[in-house]
């Protein structure tokens, strides 16, 4: 498999599942949240990549990865990551949602690929939820939608990142991902905790918390307390997807974050 030293034109990938968004040097990668895909991280990616070459990975059941049918765990997703990244250089590594969990876990599990850490909505235990109340929601959907423009309008301010997770088929546009691999792999995060991979980062990190978040009070500012070198902040006002509900306010936490880190 090619490791960052290997040179790419970002506009042919050099697998389907994997995003080069450009830049050089410092290795950025980063993961998405559940129903997304790498694509959706194009308006970070944009001014990402004056900090370092940026690349995302699609996850499995996501996006353009081979890897359909669920049955995965956690550490599938990690060690899928983890076969991107050179230890010659460690990553800096960013995570929406289910892609913060994998990112801490990632970090957790191969200290020496990551160098630092951002983790966006995401808590460490879930454990009692259920994907039962996602099915009523999104069974509502008006699946198959028309157009991009009705997916736009649907999904209101999210719309332009949920036109990114759609594809056209003969009677419209589908969700790429298909529900019941989501379903499996969110059931995953009401059976475990999380928190021993949170204490055994040891690289710096940022938690980035929703002012609106649905994750349990309380444990994103104790994941930032846990793991070494952890700074925490709500962003208010912000649904689930701070980087696209606040992108001012995203960006100038994750920069901040990123000059510290890349000056040490």
């Amino acid at each position: 498999m090619p490791g960052w030293g290997t040179v790419y034109d970002y506009r042919v990938p050099p697998r389907p599942d994997v995003i080069e968004f450009g830049g050089d040097g410092q290795p950025i990668l980063l993961l998405h949240g559940l129903m997304g895909r790498a694509s959706t991280w194009w308006p970070v990616a944009r001014w990402l990549t004056r900090y370092g070459r940026v690349t995302g990975l699609d996850a499995r059941g996501h996006g353009r990865s081979p890897h359909r049918g669920g049955g995965w765990r956690t550490e599938d997703f990690v060690a899928d990551a983890a076969g991107l990244l050179s230890a010659r250089e460690p990553a800096i590594v960013i995570g929406h949602s289910m892609g913060g969990l994998h990112a801490w876990c990632l970090a957790a599990e191969h200290p020496g690929l990551v160098r630092a850490v951002v983790v966006e909505d995401m808590a460490p235990d879930q454990r009692g939820k259920t994907v039962d109340p996602w099915r009523d929601y999104f069974a509502s959907w008006p699946t198959p939608f028309v157009s991009l423009g009705h997916v736009r309008e649907f999904f209101g301010s999210l719309g332009d990142y949920f036109a990114e997770c759609v594809v056209e088929r003969a009677d419209g546009y589908h969700l790429m991902a298909d529900l019941e691999d989501m379903y499996d792999i969110a059931a995953e995060w009401g059976r475990r905790d999380y928190w021993d991979q949170v204490d055994r980062v040891r690289c710096p990190l940022l938690a980035i918390e929703a002012g609106h978040s649905a994750m349990p009070p309380g444990q994103m500012a104790r994941l930032a307390e846990r793991a070494q070198g952890g700074q925490h902040l709500v962003v208010e006002g912000a649904g689930h997807v701070v980087h696209r509900d606040a992108p001012e306010v995203y960006r100038g936490a994750v920069e901040a974050f990123l000059s510290g880190v890349l000056n040490r």
